[in-house]
């Protein structure tokens, strides 16, 4: 939690957007990075009110953002041990939320927040999620947050309601195109090398880039990578099954479609010379393909190019057809539609 006269100003500092384009009540996805323009962490802020802040980040980040607050009027808390976070995704979460919650969940945007009442317990829910699906993040006093949990499962049967695990959001954020730091990218502050570290510019997070703002973190640097271009490209890759099944058959075997995510990077080529890595692999239920989140040189990077990814059979080493497509893989209507 940020708060205090300074806190708008501390938020601005650190990250790539800018806050003063963000309303209250509004939430935006964001980045911050290091002097040398290279992306620390990337998370949620909520502007709760004009100076105050609820940040999420997937690495502890409050020492970093204490050194960028240093002489501002500012107040800065660590509050993941005193808050819960539940996450309420799907087509019919919707509906589960407008039977339970006291609250205007009808007209609740996309990446708004409201507060209201579920089960008597304060809280607030924010229309944001991990998933490519209409969804919801409800925000509570861990103290009550099993009342939330029970009260959604107590009236959550007739919308066929599911309690899914790591696993199963892993699969849930791939098809959505969402990036998991120490996957898909590493943070730059781990980074043992200049190739492990990545702009925004090579992770599709180019919009959220604001270099027309006043001073931040590694604006320069963004600056100077903006004018000369990047590397390398995150894109998606969809895998021809077809040709799956026939490296399979070569061996005598039936392939079988992974039940999870597969976070092993694997190399990608064009006409034998590798020019990428998929990160993220897996067998997508709802769209019956086999996809992956890649990080490919800038060159070939372009929708509809046809790479080759590296598949293995036997503990031996195939290839199959790999294209390039642009992310994300699924994004329903209803994901942003208002009313709900």
């Amino acid at each position: 939690m940020v708060t205090g006269k300074d806190a708008t100003k501390l938020v601005n500092r650190v990250i790539t957007r800018d806050i003063n384009k963000v309303k209250v009540g509004q939430v935006i996805y964001c980045c911050w990075c290091d002097q040398q323009g290279m992306v620390i962490d990337d998370g949620t802020i909520t502007r709760l009110e004009e100076n105050k802040y609820r940040w999420t980040a997937a690495d502890p980040s409050l020492r970093w953002f204490s050194q960028n607050g240093l002489n501002m009027d500012v107040q800065i808390e660590d509050i993941s041990e005193s808050v819960a976070a539940l996450a309420l995704q799907g087509p019919t979460s919707g509906k589960l939320l407008k039977s339970v919650a006291e609250a205007d969940i009808a007209n609740l945007k996309y990446f708004r927040v409201t507060s209201g009442k579920i089960a008597g317990v304060p809280v607030d829910i924010s229309r944001t999620g991990y998933t490519g699906d209409l969804g919801y993040e409800i925000w509570v006093a861990w103290s009550d947050a099993v009342k939330i949990w029970d009260a959604l499962m107590d009236a959550g049967g007739r919308f066929d309601i599911h309690p899914a695990g790591m696993l199963a959001l892993d699969v849930a954020r791939i098809e959505a195109g969402l990036l998991l730091i120490e996957v898909d990218y590493n943070s730059s502050k781990k980074a043992l090398t200049p190739a492990q570290a990545y702009s925004p510019y090579e992770l599709g997070f180019g919009k959220m880039v604001h270099l027309d703002k006043e001073s931040f973190v590694g604006k320069s640097a963004l600056t100077q990578q903006q004018k000369n271009g990047v590397a390398r490209q995150l894109v998606g890759l969809e895998m021809d099954w077809v040709e799956i099944e026939a490296c399979y058959e070569k061996f005598g075997l039936t392939p079988a479609a992974p039940a999870q995510a597969s976070r092993v990077h694997v190399p990608v080529y064009l006409g034998g010379k590798q020019v990428g890595k998929a990160t993220s692999t897996m067998w997508s239920p709802l769209l019956k393909k086999m996809i992956a989140l890649a990080s490919i040189d800038t060159p070939h990077s372009q929708p509809g190019t046809n790479l080759q990814m590296e598949i293995t059979i036997e503990a031996v080493r195939q290839k199959v057809t790999a294209k390039v497509v642009k992310l994300p893989f699924f994004s329903p209507e209803r994901k942003t539609a208002t009313p709900v």
